[in-house]
């Protein structure tokens, strides 16, 4: 192979490694891979989830698509996406623990928006795990309920953070409860449990999100017609 057919071949290969950077370059398509890692949604629900225009959306969307990190289908009239596979979370889980290792800002920006984080130690998996196998804890999912319905931790209660100011008197007020969201960035389960301390529950949040619980191999449960098994 002569030196100009070699650098052709280096030039088209680290080309095609490019666009799946290019595609993670941008903050809001970052988002979305988050919010697909919760599972599959439609073009409307991810941009009322994202906050951004449904056209927004989809353009962001079909970046994704081209770089070959999401894949859709059609139901209906409407499309539906979601993560490729498995890989493409760990990716996105690989970038985010990147940051929090070398990116300080992450933990101070954090801190500015709920500065109780770093009052109470998160619960781990491993150690939420072991106590719903005791039976010692009571677990709240604080995402959507759509999320939820996707998939979420076995024998999770769904309670959205926004629906929490009301449902309070739900929740058992014996054992320590845990709240997780979408991740370990992801706030709602931050206020979750800052609403439960305040009514006098004890409370603390999940170090990660549900598909970091779901990556583990850790026992999750979806509803029924939510595009997913009932027990995984």
């Amino acid at each position: 192979m002569r030196k100009a057919q070699r650098e052709a071949y280096k030039a088209r290969l680290f080309g095609q490694f490019a666009q799946i950077g290019r595609a993670l370059a941008g903050a809001r398509r970052l988002e979305l891979l988050e919010l697909l890692a919760q599972g599959e949604r439609g073009v409307e629900e991810l941009a009322r989830a994202s906050g951004m225009s449904v056209a927004n959306t989809s353009q962001h969307l079909q970046v994704l698509r081209q770089a070959r990190l999401v894949e859709a289908r059609k139901e209906g009239l409407h499309v539906r996406y979601r993560l490729a596979d498995e890989k493409v979370f760990a990716l996105w889980q690989a970038l985010r623990d990147l940051g929090r290792e070398r990116l300080a800002e992450l933990d101070r920006l954090a801190a500015e928006f709920f500065q109780e984080r770093h009052e109470f130690e998160p619960v781990t998996m491993a150690e939420l795990r072991r106590r719903l196998k005791e039976e010692r804890v009571v677990v709240l999912d604080v995402r959507p309920e759509e999320e939820y319905a996707a998939g979420h931790i076995a024998g999770a209660v769904s309670l959205p953070v926004e629906e929490m100011p009301r449902r309070l008197p739900e929740v058992p007020r014996g054992p320590e409860v845990v709240a997780y969201c979408r991740g370990p960035w992801c706030l709602l389960a931050d206020q979750a449990v800052h609403a439960l301390r305040g009514a006098g529950i004890p409370a603390r949040r999940l170090e990660a999100g549900f598909p970091d619980w779901k990556a583990k191999r850790y026992p999750v449960e979806a509803e029924a017609g939510a595009g997913r098994p009932g027990k995984e």
